[in-house]
């Protein structure tokens, strides 16, 4: 009984069943999604228990010179109705940025792991030069050259984790070698890093040379400053980003890594004077992190955006066996179906965080194939429609791996598949009467 009412139902109403069980699909397709953003967090978690130790995403910043100076300080209050004003001795600091600085950067990559979680890391060599000069007109910044401290001056270098410091850091002023001292680091990564102690007396030229070593992970930054600043850094990493308020000048990447080479970044280009009584820490860094290409989450978060065209594709396929090729197919069959695509992304996610991604996109690929290939012959009837199905599966899958590695054109090829899809939809049934109820049994043999 239930068969014969199935017969009679209109072409339109069995694509509306088909279209209600799509939408219901689109549940569990969320809570898939949810589940890789899920499982993107861990590995962020499990990411920075790998970096605790060793060091996060550095900024660095050039050395910066710091005098302190003494100047009076006018305060007024008032006392029983009098107002009376107080000069007192307050102490200030003059921050000088170098007049020109050069650094070269040498990353070393690595990657570390902890249970099935990996984590970009690096260790970096940082070796420059900076030179200093008090300006002639310092007088027009509001500092007297003779309220000067430069008994106390120091120089100030900025690390943003300090814990990534290695133990051959090295500081020398005019030729000679400078003793570090822990913290006091510059304003532009938060006030950490290092300070050494200087003798200068303010005229001519002071010159620095630095170098330590640097671990990190994921990316590495610098915070210009001065009259002209060079960086160039080179790595074996084959995979870098460029990004932040500057970029390099010259640029080469290719399978023995990448150089990169900012040439000339000047004080008009960061809006800043050489020198200044106060230090600003809202600067925006040069930045380079180094990319993993095999991100597998945000690949599998990609994959599930194509989910509904799957669905699509094989609910469309089933509904043109049903209504024009006469086979009968149940809303129960297109859930378990649907079913079967949504299970696709779920192993591809826990696939892939054993194998990789590409050898987990084969095996789920296979795996669902194979089942909705061997379910579409009972559903439909026929080997040769369950085929029809399999090789469809194939296709779509197999154009899927190449949209998720084809990032510039994939909206391009998506949206010309749907276009040739609806127009083959819609010339297997040009001739389809959408309201008729279909009751004998000839004329649901239909075309074959």
């Amino acid at each position: 009984m239930a068969k014969e009412i199935g017969k009679e139902r209109s072409p339109g109403f069995r694509l509306f069943l088909a279209g209600v069980v799509a939408i219901v699909l689109i549940v569990p397709l969320m809570m898939t999604y949810a589940l890789v953003y899920d499982r993107e967090q861990q590995s962020r978690t499990a990411q920075a228990s790998i970096t605790e130790g060793w060091g996060g995403a550095q900024t660095i910043t050039g050395p910066v010179l710091v005098i302190p100076f003494m100047e009076n300080a006018t305060r007024t209050e008032t006392v029983d109705g009098q107002t009376r004003n107080t000069v007192t001795r307050v102490r200030r600091e003059l921050f000088v940025s170098p007049a020109y600085q050069t650094i070269d950067t040498a990353i070393d990559p690595d990657r570390k792991g902890y249970a099935i979680y990996e984590s970009v890391v690096y260790e970096t060599d940082v070796n420059g030069t900076a030179s200093f000069a008090l300006p002639d007109d310092l007088a027009r910044h509001g500092v007297r050259r003779d309220a000067l401290l430069f008994g106390q001056a120091e120089m100030r270098f900025g690390i943003s984790d300090p814990r990534g410091l290695k133990d051959d850091a090295s500081v020398t002023v005019s030729g000679e070698p400078s003793q570090l001292q822990p913290g006091n680091g510059a304003m532009a990564t938060g006030g950490s890093g290092f300070s050494t102690f200087i003798d200068w007396n303010g005229h001519g030229t002071l010159d620095v040379e630095w170098r330590y070593g640097l671990r990190g992970s994921r990316s590495l930054s610098l915070v210009p400053r001065g009259g002209e600043t060079e960086w160039h850094v080179t790595s074996p990493w084959q995979h870098p980003s460029f990004t932040g308020s500057f970029l390099p000048d010259s640029r080469e990447i290719g399978e023995a890594g990448f150089t990169a080479s900012y040439d000339g970044i000047t004080n008009l280009a960061l809006g800043r004077a050489l020198v200044s009584t106060e230090e600003s820490g809202d600067v925006q860094p040069a930045s380079i992190a180094l990319v993993d290409p095999v991100d597998l989450y945000s690949q599998v978060d990609r994959a599930v955006k194509y989910g509904f065209l799957f669905i699509g594709f094989t609910f469309a396929a089933f509904l043109m066996f049903d209504i024009v090729g006469g086979a009968r197919v149940a809303s129960a069959e297109y859930l378990l179906a649907g079913a079967g695509l949504v299970l696709f992304f779920v192993m591809l996610l826990a696939f892939a965080e054993i194998v990789g991604f590409a050898f987990a996109y084969l095996i789920a690929a296979g795996a669902i194939i194979g089942l909705l290939t061997a379910y579409s012959a009972a559903v439909l009837g026929t080997w040769r429609r369950a085929g029809f199905i399999g090789a469809m599966l194939t296709g779509l899958y197999a154009l899927l791996y190449v949209l998720l590695n084809l990032e510039t054109y994939s909206l391009l090829i998506g949206s010309l598949l749907l276009f040739a899809a609806l127009a083959g939809i819609m010339y297997a049934t040009r001739r389809v009467d959408w309201t008729s109820v279909v009751r004998g049994e000839g004329e649901d043999a239909g075309t074959q």
